[in-house]
């Protein structure tokens, strides 16, 4: 049997459109924190205030993800998505116009940034749940999260670019600008795509009873033990950006450290889609720790780097396992929840990447000037690998039989 192609993917009637809107309101995500950490660092005259405004951003939408998606799993994306969305523009472009102007309050700019985290919409889970809908093959769901992944580490390569080319022309409130539009647009279209169901979700499970869309991970292991890796995942990269730096700066090649992030990213790439193309027999449970420990090995092995050239090439390596950990961790959290609690379960392995990553950098900046930076990478990599042996030896159990009434 052939493996399905990308493009009977985009021809499943209305993926195309769908994904097209879901990756509009998703570049926003790359564009609007560069362009809000510019501007309130501009208006202020201050990183402190700029990296205390976007911790207080960045954590109300990190880690009320889950909550925000479990209103989705509840209501519809067709209620939901609008109104929070919407919510999220406004706050954005309140933010914006506070800071075309030097001068602007460092608590008001808190207030504002923390609330429009709050509001972040969930379009990366909710476009999810959309694939799973739309696709009930197997095969060609995991084609269809391979290029939603890839997709979405495109988009975050480019949108840097676009903050720059935005900021020289006319400033980073002008970008946050365009973020809010983008996010406004993308939601809104996703939200009225006819691959977004009408009405209010069907909360019966699969027994013919009824279930709240609430998700305890504690009552399904499958997902607990997949997002627990993620963020040990996580946890590996965000260390690996930092250490990237110092690194080259050890080398004396300090500038090549886009050099080397840019070999994440395009490897990361190339891996989605071969991982999407290729047809596997090993079961999910047990592609996840081996796809975490290829990666973290890659990590720990980066700080044996002799020169700069090794170094990205060990870095390359690296981001070959990164883009089919997560897509494999996405698998899982589909297939360990019903219907009714799909959005949710794909916002806590999101969720469990970016708050790993997140802690992941603030750990490894308290090591680097203390620690030997072979020791520093092996620091960095040691959660995941530790996951991933445990995680084998569990034997994790990924289906619909794991899902428990919660």
């Amino acid at each position: 049997m052939s493996t399905p192609s990308y493009l009977a993917v985009l021809r499943v009637p209305h993926a195309a459109r769908a994904f097209a809107a879901a990756l509009t309101g998703r570049l926003s995500y790359g564009i609007a924190p560069l362009a809000l950490l510019l501007a309130v660092k501009d208006t202020t005259g201050s990183y402190s205030a700029a990296g205390t405004v976007m911790a207080l951003f960045g954590a109300a939408s990190v880690f009320l993800s889950p909550a925000r998606a479990g209103l989705i799993d509840r209501y519809g994306a067709r209620r939901v998505l609008p109104p929070m969305a919407g919510l999220y523009a406004v706050l954005l472009t309140v933010l914006a116009l506070v800071t075309w102007r030097p001068g602007a309050s460092p608590v008001v700019l808190g207030v504002l940034a923390t609330a429009a985290g709050v509001c972040t919409p969930p379009l990366g889970p909710v476009m999810r749940t959309v694939w799973s809908d739309l696709v009930p093959d197997r095969e060609l769901l995991r084609r269809a999260y391979s290029l939603d992944g890839v997709a979405e580490e495109l988009m975050y390569v480019t949108a840097p670019l676009l903050v720059g080319v935005a900021v020289t022309a006319t400033g980073p409130a002008a970008a946050v600008l365009a973020g809010a539009v983008l996010i406004a647009v993308g939601a809104g279209a996703l939200a009225t795509s006819p691959a977004v169901p009408r009405g209010k979700p069907d909360h019966r499970t699969a027994a013919g009873g009824s279930a709240a869309p609430g998700l305890r991970l504690s009552a399904v292991p499958a997902l607990r033990r997949a997002v627990l890796l993620t963020a040990a995942v996580g946890l590996c990269l965000g260390a690996l950006d930092l250490l990237a730096v110092a690194l080259t700066e050890a080398m004396h090649r300090a500038a090549a450290v886009s050099w080397v992030l840019a070999a994440l990213s395009a490897t990361s790439a190339v891996g989605g889609l071969a991982y999407g193309a290729l047809r596997w027999r090993a079961p999910l449970g047990a592609r996840l720790p081996l796809l975490a420990a290829g990666l973290s090995g890659a990590v720990a092995a980066a700080g044996l780097a002799g020169d700069v050239y090794v170094l990205i090439a060990v870095v390359g390596a690296a981001g070959l396992f990164l883009a089919p950990a997560l897509t494999t961790a996405y698998l899982i959290a589909d297939e360990s929840a019903d219907a009714a609690r799909r959005t949710r379960a794909g916002a806590w392995v999101n969720t469990a990447f970016n708050a790993g990553s997140s802690g992941g950098t603030a750990a490894v900046g308290l090591l680097v000037d203390r620690l030997p930076l072979a020791v520093c990478c092996a620091v960095a990599a040691a959660p995941a690998l530790l996951c991933a042996a445990a995680m084998w030896g569990a034997g994790v159990r990924t289906g619909p039989e794991a899902v428990k009434a919660v």
